[in-house]
C-alpha cells in the first residue's frame, strides 16, 4: 500500500494505491482518491462540485475523452478495447487537480481486467459558456456596439485587439506553474463561489469547489470573448466603411471564409504544440495563441494608420458634426427592416448551429459505418493533414476565381475546387465515421461564400437569396428527417444522400454572410451601424443559447422508451447512441426555416414598399 497527500488550493487530496494477491489467475490493484476541505474538515463528494445537470454533461465528456485516448470513434471501438460502455459514468473515485479533475476507474469498473486502470482527466479547457457570459448576460456586446459607434473603427479595433490579448494572457497564466501558490490563487479560492441569481438560473460560469486556476481561466475566457465579439462587429463596420458601394459582400464573405479556415487551423495544430518535446503541456498551445493575438494587435495598429490615410484621401472622418448618441438606439429598435433581419438571423443560425451539435449522432443513427483497421492508411493522421491541405486549396481556388477576367481561368479554378471537394468527400467516406462525413459542411461554406458575395455585389437580390437559403434549409432538414432514414440499410445510397444534403446545407449556410450581413448598412444610418450589428449578434446569441436546450428536450420527449430502457439498463449506451429518432427535432428545425422563409417574404415586401435597396447590387453601374 502506498499513499500520497498534497494540497490543491483549499483541498487536501489523498491518494491510496494498493495491490494484493489472494490466489487465482491474477492479483488485484486499485487507486482510491479522497478530497477533503481543509477549512470545513469534510470529504467532498462529486455533488459538492457539480449539480445534476453538470454531472450528466460530464458523462458525455468522459466518453468522448475515452474515444480520444484509445483512438476510436464510438462505443463499438471501446468494446473492442475491452470496455463495458454501459458502465461508463462519473465516479466518486476522483481527485481535484490544479487545472481540473481526474476520474480513476480501477480494473472491472468500466472494463475487463486486461484493460487495467483507466484515468480520465478533464481540464478547465473543457469548460463551456464562460466566454459568452459577459456578452449575453451582462450586455457587454451591446456596450461594445455603443463604444464602436461613439469612438469609431480605429479606436475600437485596437481596443478589441488589446482586450483579446489580455484575456488570452490571463488564460495562459492560469495554466502555468507560476499561478500555483500566488496571491491570485488565494483570492480566487476564497471568492466567486456563488453568484446570486445566475447560479439559480444555471448560467453561472463558476461553481462551488471550482479550482482557483479554473476560475481565473474562466475570467480570461470572458475577457477574451468580449474582445472577440467587439472585433467581430468592428471588422464588419470597417468592411462597410472601406467597401460600401464596391465589393462589400465579397469582402464580408471572404472575411468569414478566412475566419473558418483560422478555426480549422487552430483545431488541427494546437495539439501539436501541446505535445512538443514528448511532454504534454497545454500552456504551450495557449502561449502560441497569445503570440498570434499579439500579431493581430500589431495588424490592428497598422490598420489604424491605413484607415487614417483613407480618411485623409476621401476628406471624411469617423466623427463629424452629428456624432452617435445613446438615443440613436431607439432609431434602430424602431426600424421594421432591422427587426426582420435580426429575426431572420436568429432563425437561420438557430436552425444551423444547434444542428451541428447533433448532426454527427444523427448520421450515426441513420448510416452504416465499419471500423477501419488500425494499421490502415485511412486510420492515420496523414489523412487529416491531407484533408486540411485540400481545404486550403479549395478555399484559395474558389476565392481566386472571383478575380479572373477570362472565363477559361475562372471556370478552370472552380473545376479544380469541385474535383478536390469530391476527393475530400471520398477521403471522409473511407475514414468510415460520421465526424469525417459531416466535416465537408464548413468546407463548402469556405469555398462558395466569397462567390455568393461577389454575385450580390454585382447582381443584387440579397432578399431573394435569403429566401432561397431558407427554402434550402427546410429541404435539407426534411431530407434528414424523412429521406435519409429510408437508406439506413443501404450503405452507399445513404452516404450519397447524406453528402448531397450536407453540401446543399453548406450552400444555404453561405447565403447568410454573403447576403444578410451586407444588408444591414442599407437599413440603418452609417453612424449607428456598430450598434446595429451588436444588437443582432446579441439577439442571435440568446437564440443559440435557448434552441440547443429545446432540441435536447424534444429529443428526450420523442424517444421516451429509449431513454427509459437506457436508464433501466435494458439497452447499452452504444445501442442507444445509434437508435435515436431525430424526426421531431429535425422537423422543428425545418419549421424555423419556414418561419425564416415567411420573414424573408415579408422583408422583400417591406424592401419594395420602403425602397431599402436590398435587391439592388452594392456596385452601382
Amino acid at each position: 500500500v502506498e499513499s500520497e497527500a498534497r494540497v490543491v488550493d483549499t483541498l487536501l487530496v489523498y491518494t491510496i494505491s494498493s495491490s494484493n494477491y489472494t490466489g487465482g489467475a491474477h492479483g488485484m490493484y486499485s487507486i482510491n482518491c479522497h478530497n477533503y476541505s481543509i477549512a470545513g474538515g469534510y470529504e467532498l463528494a462529486l455533488s459538492d462540485l457539480f449539480d445534476a445537470a453538470r454531472q450528466e454533461a460530464l458523462i458525455g465528456l468522459i466518453r468522448n475523452k475515452l474515444y480520444e485516448q484509445f483512438g476510436v470513434t464510438g462505443d463499438e471501438g471501446l468494446v473492442a478495447q475491452g470496455f463495458f460502455p454501459e458502465y461508463i459514468s462519473t465516479t466518486e473515485n476522483f481527485e481535484v487537480t490544479e487545472d481540473g479533475i481526474t476520474f480513476y476507474y480501477n480494473p472491472y469498473d468500466i472494463g475487463c481486467y486486461a484493460l487495467g486502470g483507466v484515468e480520465v482527466h478533464i481540464t478547465r479547457e473543457e469548460m463551456q459558456g464562460s466566454e459568452t457570459f459577459l456578452n449575453v448576460f451582462v450586455f457587454f456586446l451591446i456596450f461594445a456596439g455603443i463604444i464602436l459607434d461613439k469612438m469609431g473603427v480605429r479606436f475600437t479595433a485596437i481596443l478589441s485587439g488589446a482586450v483579446m490579448l489580455v484575456g488570452a494572457t490571463i488564460n495562459w497564466y492560469a495554466v502555468t506553474d507560476a499561478f500555483q501558490g500566488s496571491g491570485l490563487q488565494t483570492w480566487f479560492t476564497n471568492n466567486l463561489n456563488y453568484i446570486p441569481g445566475f447560479d439559480e438560473l444555471g448560467i453561472s460560469p463558476f461553481y462551488r469547489g471550482m479550482p482557483a486556476s479554473a476560475k481565473f481561466a474562466a475570467i480570461g475566457f470572458m475577457i477574451f470573448g468580449c474582445g472577440v465579439e467587439m472585433a467581430g462587429i468592428t471588422v464588419s463596420r470597417g468592411i462597410v466603411k472601406w467597401f460600401k458601394g464596391r465589393e462589400m459582400a465579397l469582402a464580408m464573405g471572404s472575411e468569414m471564409a478566412l475566419a473558418r479556415l483560422g478555426v480549422a487551423t487552430c483545431m488541427i495544430f494546437s495539439p501539436v504544440f501541446a505535445k512538443l518535446g514528448g511532454v504534454i503541456d497545454v500552456s504551450r498551445s495557449v502561449a502560441f495563441g497569445v503570440v498570434l493575438l499579439l500579431i493581430a494587435l500589431i495588424m490592428f495598429i497598422v490598420y489604424f494608420f491605413m484607415d487614417r490615410k483613407l480618411d485623409a484621401q476621401t476628406g471624411e472622418a469617423e466623427e463629424k458634426d452629428d456624432p452617435f448618441k445613446i438615443s440613436d438606439l431607439g432609431t434602430i429598435l424602431s426600424s421594421s427592416g432591422f427587426w426582420l433581419v435580426a429575426l431572420l438571423c436568429v432563425l437561420y443560425y438557430s436552425a444551423i448551429f444547434p444542428f451541428q451539435k447533433y448532426a454527427v449522432n444523427m448520421l450515426q443513427c441513420n448510416l452504416v459505418f465499419n471500423e477501419v483497421p488500425s494499421d490502415s492508411f485511412w486510420a492515420t493522421n496523414t489523412v487529416t493533414v491531407l484533408q486540411y491541405c485540400i481545404m486550403l486549396v479549395v478555399a484559395g481556388a474558389s476565392f481566386a476565381s472571383n478575380f479572373m477576367k477570362k472565363a477559361g481561368m475562372k471556370y478552370g479554378l472552380l473545376t479544380v475546387a469541385g474535383v478536390l471537394l469530391a476527393v475530400f468527400c471520398y477521403m471522409g467516406y473511407m475514414r468510415q465515421s460520421a465526424e469525417t462525413v459531416f466535416a465537408v459542411f464548413p468546407l463548402l461554406a469556405v469555398g462558395i461564400t466569397p462567390i455568393l458575395g461577389n454575385y450580390v455585389d454585382h447582381k443584387g437580390k440579397a432578399a431573394s437569396m435569403l429566401m432561397v437559403g431558407s427554402m434550402l434549409l427546410v429541404l435539407c432538414h426534411l431530407t434528414f428527417a424523412f429521406v435519409l432514414p429510408e437508406f439506413r440499410d443501404n450503405a452507399i445510397g445513404g452516404i450519397i444522400v447524406a453528402y448531397l444534403t450536407i453540401l446543399v446545407l453548406g450552400a444555404s449556410f453561405s447565403l447568410v454572410p454573403a447576403s444578410l450581413w451586407p444588408s444591414v448598412p442599407k437599413l440603418v444610418d452609417a453612424k449607428i451601424i456598430g450598434s446595429a450589428y451588436a444588437l443582432i449578434f446579441w439577439v442571435q446569441n440568446i437564440g443559440l443559447w435557448l434552441f440547443p436546450l429545446l432540441i435536447g428536450k424534444v429529443l428526450d420527449k420523442t424517444n421516451t422508451q429509449l431513454v427509459a430502457d437506457l436508464k433501466n439498463g435494458v439497452i447499452t449506451p452504444e445501442e442507444a447512441a445509434v437508435s435515436y429518432d431525430y424526426t421531431a427535432p429535425l422537423v422543428m428545425l425545418a419549421c424555423l426555416g419556414i418561419a425564416a422563409l415567411v420573414l424573408g417574404f415579408i422583408l422583400k415586401i417591406v424592401d419594395k414598399k420602403k425602397g431599402l435597396g436590398l435587391e439592388e447590387p452594392n456596385i452601382k453601374a
